[in-house]
């Protein structure tokens, strides 16, 4: 309403029953000629920038209110029925169509928004303040948009001339799509009945067998070939009928697939409410970022249209959303125009599939893209070599009790599931291989300069790292479980289960720097108070013999971790 001092003339949809309603008599068959023009136009034809503007003066007038200055209606292409109410407020100054149309049909131009210093264009479609916008009443000449929006609006509601309302962009979804592919629209078209919706009893309408048959654009739905499918009887009144022969956009199918997933064997309803209100709704839904607008934004218009029906108890279908990375290749996207894909049937037959697979859950967040140039999977390789090894050394009995196995490995043992537990829930995968990597070193050491390779920690150590490593190497898994003398698959053994008792710390290490360089490693308690652990660091030799002379002019102190001296 800002503009509405540049209003030099109306436009209504041709299309559009106002439009038909407005016509003068004397204009009628100009109209109805352009009428049949713009209805062979498509919506994205009409809408092109750039084209040519057409349309046609309906014979009448408006009144611009603000100016009382009578203005021409006209009907054009460039309006849309379905959007808004069909018409609009013609302003040239600020809107690139109304320019290109007032133009075309020597019409007045009136700017109201001051344009941007250095503008040279034809419609300044930017913010500015507002010039040529005054009368008797209310000047706008000034204000910026914001305020000139308010304004205009408020003296139109003390006119009785307009009001205020919110105007939304959001038209009805078009499902229907003129392809072989996709579930077919049951509905049934009747010369004498209209269209009639195909009987439950018929339902679901499957796709013909056009094995053969040539599916090239014919201006027609590729369905219409085939005649003995198309042509059916109405279910109304018997006499002949034509079967819809388009299909159904392969979005209304993805939108409610999960509804199925409780019961998917069921074949008289497309999905059972009961079930679906006992397990819906989807707990957590992976998918690439570009679903976010349209399986998952679908997704939410299908349920809840189904909970507003009664179908559901919950109005979104997702609980839960994680976008995972891309897999590039030196910086770009793989793709056959580029030629850059990578061969991994190559990589699998070199180094196995369970080390390229671990190559790729290590190298990063799974929401992070990662740079398969950057990656080899030589180092996953020979990780998972080291962990076959030690279901080799494992000497103890299957049956063997853990808990009078060494307590040191059996506490980094039952850390790590305890950790890995968690990252998983998390999504944090790579970092449930890092402490698996931590596990096994600990484990090689127990075996090799510990108790050795028959104390029972080192079997549950071993077993905790084949469950583990299962979700993301199951053969290297599957073999160390079978040689620590387990069947049958580890797919069917439990998850470890953590010993609280083993996850409380009698010391941990406390790094202790000099000007931010390591000089000394203390051992302490969890629970170390700040004074005590400063008191306990200065005394180290290796820090006294680093600060020397040296005065300390700041100490830095994260009980139970960190103690950091600076110097000067």
């Amino acid at each position: 309403p800002d503009t509405l001092f540049g209003a030099t003339f109306f436009v209504v949809a041709a299309d559009a029953p106002l439009a038909a309603e407005l016509v003068t008599d004397e204009q009628r068959g100009a109209f109805e000629d352009y009428l049949r023009v713009v209805q062979r136009s498509t919506e994205i034809e009409r809408l092109t920038e750039g084209r040519d503007k057409t349309g046609v003066f309906l014979g009448v007038h408006a009144v611009n209110p603000v100016t009382g200055q009578p203005i021409p209606v006209y009907a054009a292409d460039y309006v849309l029925a379905d959007y808004g109410t069909g018409a609009i407020m013609a302003v040239p100054g600020q809107d690139q169509r109304d320019y290109d149309f007032a133009v075309q049909f020597d019409l007045p131009i009136v700017r109201t928004v001051q344009p941007s210093e250095g503008f040279d264009g034809e419609a300044y479609t930017g913010e500015g303040p507002a010039i040529n916008s005054s009368n008797d009443e209310i000047s706008l000449d000034g204000l910026a948009v914001g305020e000139a929006k308010r304004r205009t609006i408020s003296w139109l509601e003390d006119e009785g001339t307009g009001r205020g309302t919110v105007n939304f962009r959001l038209r009805d979804w078009l499902v229907s799509r003129q392809r072989f592919w996709g579930a077919p629209i049951p509905i049934v078209h009747c010369p004498s009945c209209g269209e009639v919706p195909v009987p439950v009893d018929q339902l679901p309408v499957v796709l013909p067998d056009l094995k053969g048959t040539d599916l090239s654009p014919k201006g027609v739905s590729p369905l219409a070939a085939a005649e003995d499918w198309v042509n059916v009887d109405c279910p109304t009144c018997g006499g002949k009928a034509l079967r819809d022969s388009d299909t159904m956009d392969t979005f209304v199918d993805s939108s409610w697939y999960y509804l199925r997933y409780p019961t998917p064997n069921d074949e008289t309803q497309p999905f059972d409410v009961e079930a679906v209100r006992r397990w819906g709704p989807v707990d957590q839904y992976v998918g690439g970022v570009e679903h976010a607008i349209l399986h998952c934004l679908y997704a939410r218009f299908v349920t809840k249209a189904l909970h507003d029906m009664g179908y559901l108890d919950f109005i979104e279908p997702f609980s839960a959303l994680m976008n995972q990375g891309e897999v590039r290749n030196e910086g770009k996207g793989m793709s056959k125009s580029l030629g850059n894909g990578v061969d991994l049937g190559e990589q699998i037959a070199t180094y196995g599939v369970d080390a390229v697979r671990l190559t790729l859950v290590f190298a990063g967040p799974p929401e992070d893209d990662i740079d398969w140039a950057d990656l080899s999977p030589g180092g996953s390789l020979r990780f998972l070599q080291r962990a076959w090894r030690l279901s080799g050394d494992v000497a103890s009995d299957p049956r063997t009790d853990p808990a009078g196995g060494d307590e040191a490995l059996r506490k980094v043992t039952h850390r790590v599931v305890q950790d890995a537990t968690q990252l998983l829930d998390d999504f944090r995968f790579n970092v449930v291989v890092a402490r698996v990597m931590e596990l096994v070193n600990a484990t090689r050491k127990a075996i090799d300069s510990g108790p050795g390779a028959a104390d029972p920690a080192v079997r549950e150590a071993v077993e905790a790292v084949a469950v583990i490593l299962s979700l993301v190497a199951p053969y290297t898994a599957e073999e160390m479980w079978e040689r620590l003398g387990h069947q049958p698959s580890v797919a069917k053994a439990g998850w470890p289960v953590v010993d609280d008792a083993l996850l409380v710390q009698d010391s941990v290490t406390c790094v202790v720097q000099v000007q931010g360089k390591l000089r000394a490693r203390l051992e302490v308690s969890p629970d170390v108070a700040t004074d005590e652990l400063e008191q306990l660091a200065r005394a180290d030799a290796a820090v006294v013999r680093a600060i020397g002379e040296a005065t300390i002019t700041n100490v830095i102190v994260r009980p139970p971790k960190l103690v950091n001296f600076v110097t000067s």
